[in-house]
């Protein structure tokens, strides 16, 4: 099971813009940046199948009765009333079908930004299963909130939607961590020694940390700490920590004023050349295409 999350604390010498403060699991998942659009209630016949948006994330509260989620080639989930499941990824291969009637549920649409961190989203499972028992704390004062503002229609109320689904997943991928079922990069987050080198990584993210450096931290050999830390984040140490300067780069951009040659020298780069290279690579677009727009400019 992974420690407190007061053992993760991180308190960053170095003030940086972009760089999150606060928890090294708030900073993770201060990078996921989604769009919640649609929220409706829908009843299901026995047998019958949920039609979810196929490009489409969701995350749905069964209020009454049992479903079965499968995929091919993984293995079925029973939900039961009072459950909450999160699916993170394109939904066209999925199956939710109600096991006996009367069924009821809660569906949430969203898209995760597609400049989210990469390796976040692909290494998240297919779906995230959260009990009742371990829900229920949170999950009813925030389902009630949020079918308040799809009742009531007020301006301002799609905005209002989409940051309580915000919330809702968020508190999902926290629950989640807590239980130890993590697996990817949430995983390494409830391993202890790999735990420690995250939150190096984040509390010193200028400083290029070498993997004997990043093991002696987390109290293990090279090999084991390379191969532990791998498995469980999805990336090898190396790159995990180059992705993370790019994904704090990429905030810093955002800032109004920020010039590429000064944020690539600050997180590391020797060169505006080098930095646009990497940056590119890892997001797909020139550094350029981030920067601030000055006051006045129409968005494209």
């Amino acid at each position: 099971m992974m420690k407190s999350l007061e053992d993760l604390i991180v308190r960053p010498e170095l003030q940086l813009q972009g760089i999150a403060t606060g928890d090294l699991l708030s900073q993770v998942l201060s990078q996921i940046r989604l769009t919640g659009d649609r929220v409706y209630s829908c009843r299901l016949q026995a047998k019958e199948r949920l039609a979810l948006e196929g490009r489409a994330a969701h995350v749905c509260v069964l209020q009454e009765g049992r479903l079965k989620v499968s995929k091919s080639g993984e293995t079925p989930a029973t939900i039961e009333a009072g459950d909450l499941f999160l699916l993170p990824r394109d939904a066209e291969d999925l199956r939710v079908t109600a096991v006996a009637a009367p069924v009821s549920l809660i569906v949430c649409r969203f898209w995760f930004d597609a400049t989210s961190l990469r390796a976040m989203l692909f290494a998240l499972p297919w779906l995230i299963h959260i009990k009742r028992a371990e829900a229920t704390a949170w999950l009813e004062g925030l389902v009630h909130y949020l079918m308040l503002e799809v009742e009531a229609g007020q301006p301002g109320g799609a905005l209002m939607i989409s940051r309580i689904i915000d919330l809702i997943v968020i508190r999902t991928l926290r629950t989640w961590v807590h239980e130890g079922r993590a697996a990817g990069w949430l995983g390494g987050l409830s391993d202890a020694r790999v735990a420690r080198a995250l939150r190096k990584i984040h509390e010193q993210p200028l400083q290029r940390l070498s993997i004997g450096a990043l093991a002696a931290i987390a109290g293990m050999s090279r090999s084991s700490f390379s191969e532990r830390f791998t498995a469980l984040v999805g990336r090898s140490p190396l790159r995990y920590q180059n992705e993370w300067r790019l994904t704090l780069a990429r905030d810093m951009l955002a800032k109004r004023g920020a010039r590429v040659g000064e944020v690539g020298i600050a997180i590391g780069y020797e060169s505006e050349a080098a930095f646009s290279r990497a940056y590119k690579a890892f997001f797909g677009s020139s550094p350029r295409t981030n920067l601030a727009r000055p006051r006045g400019a129409n968005a494209a």
